[in-house]
């Protein structure tokens, strides 16, 4: 019996001795220097009148807001932005479609243009001139047909060996309408440079 006291003794002269030696801290802590506001007062201080103050200054303040965003999205989406383009210009396939059309010249960009020398062209008075325009307009036509016919096919086939999927619908009236448009006024603007690889 001995014994075990005096081992239940030494066990609790260390642990005094450890208390001891381990600071204590003070469990006061400092005030803030001002009392806790209550919930009353906390949502006096969140609210905001429905109607404000200065009718004139906060509408002023709205449409410049209001018109600030837009050109923040207009830049957004002219730059390409994910985040800001619509759901048709949206994801890794679009982006793929939009850069194979602007990395090559297509015959549909110059139809605009030679519509309107062929409107110049109808209002002389030279039926010859008038015949070439014409015939040249058709030629263009047919050929833009045709290159937009084979673009979409390449366009198509690199989507099935790059994203291993399907083309998703409107593949080609995307590809194509693209194509046809002056690439000055394309919408996201092009990333890439005519002739880059793809």
């Amino acid at each position: 019996m001995t014994t075990q006291t005096s081992v239940g003794l030494e066990k609790r002269d260390k642990l005094d001795k450890l208390d001891k030696e381990v600071p204590t801290h003070s469990a006061v802590t400092p005030k803030k220097g001002r009392p806790t506001p209550s919930r009353k007062e906390q949502e006096a201080a969140r609210r905001k009148p429905l109607v404000p103050v200065d009718r004139k200054a906060a509408k002023r303040q709205s449409r410049e807001d209001a018109r600030k965003q837009r050109v923040e999205q207009r830049e957004a989406f002219a730059r390409g932005d994910e985040k800001a383009l619509p759901p048709r210009d949206k994801g890794p396939v679009k982006g793929f479609i939009r850069d194979y059309v602007d990395s090559r010249r297509n015959f549909g960009e110059i139809l605009l243009p030679l519509m309107l020398v062929v409107l110049v062209l109808t209002v002389l008075p030279n039926r010859s001139l008038q015949m070439v325009a014409f015939f040249l307009v058709w030629m263009v036509v047919i050929l833009g047909i045709i290159d937009a016919y084979l673009m979409v096919r390449r366009i198509k086939a690199q989507i099935r060996e790059r994203f291993h999927t399907e083309p998703p619908r409107g593949t080609a009236s995307y590809a194509v309408m693209r194509a046809f448009q002056l690439r000055a006024g394309r919408r996201p603007m092009p990333r890439v440079k005519r002739g880059d690889k793809i």
